[in-house]
């Protein structure tokens, strides 16, 4: 809905403006790493980025360097995930593409050792968080003409990978980490279903060198974030409820 003002009162300066054609995109977790390539990716090509992290210290440096625009935002928090979208909402009226990146890894542990509350802790954020920041900003994603929403899944997700001893999933044990994913690969299934007109998918960045691994990845962040941009960039033929790397589709 456009909003008229009299001329002599002007809109104030964090209103959306009417005639903004830019694709707008917001990127969870985006003050390093992967979300903070994927931001300056999307953001050459011309789109308003908003770039969202929990430390505002931090990701207002991160956006001041990339000539984006910062909004605070904790997944784990209703509050913080709630306000994050009143700020988009005021500053742009929409949103065309959300990506779910913010995550964090636990520790290698034996599964058998890890209990409820280290697994909870996980599931806090690379589940729970997904799913409360994709429901608060769906009323902006309405307003798009083309919504797509990107989630940051993994290879270790994969139930054909990890059953396959020829595979290094297979090999590597990670009750939390890798269930999580898993989890967050149905709900992307889910929404892509219960969302006509949305491109939803899961992405695959491979295995970045990145803090969450304490730079032990074999990847860049520029490979990495192949697939997130891949998906972010879809057009309205492109696929919905899939699974991909930057390679192309992965197996469930």
């Amino acid at each position: 809905m456009t909003t008229h003002t009299k001329a002599d009162e002007p809109m104030a300066a964090d209103a959306p403006a009417a005639a903004d054609t830019k694709t707008v995109a917001l990127v969870t977790g985006a003050n390093k790493g992967l979300g903070r390539e994927t931001v300056r990716r999307l953001s050459e090509q011309g789109w308003r980025v908003f770039l969202t992290a929990r430390d505002h210290e931090r990701g207002t440096r991160a956006a001041d360097a990339l000539g984006v625009e910062f909004v605070q935002l904790d997944v784990t928090s209703d509050d913080s995930v709630a306000a994050a979208a009143e700020t988009v909402a005021m500053r742009a009226g929409r949103l065309d593409v959300l990506v779910n990146n913010a995550g964090i890894g636990g520790p290698l542990m034996d599964p058998a050792d890890m209990g409820a509350d280290l697994l909870r802790v996980l599931y806090e954020a690379n589940v729970f968080g997904p799913v409360r920041v994709t429901r608060a900003f769906l009323r902006l994603l309405r307003e798009s003409e083309h919504p797509r929403i990107v989630m940051v899944s993994s290879a270790l997700a994969s139930l054909t990978y990890a059953c396959d001893p020829a595979r290094p999933e297979s090999g590597f044990l990670s009750l939390d980490y890798a269930s999580s994913k898993a989890a967050l690969n149905m709900i992307v299934s889910q929404y892509a279903r219960a969302l006509p007109g949305f491109k939803v998918n899961a992405a695959d960045p491979g295995n970045p060198a990145t803090d969450m691994n304490h730079h032990t990845g074999m990847d860049t962040v520029a490979d990495a974030a192949e697939a997130v941009i891949r998906l972010a960039t879809l057009d309205r033929e492109g696929p919905t409820g899939g699974f991909f790397d930057r390679n192309g589709p992965v197996p469930w």
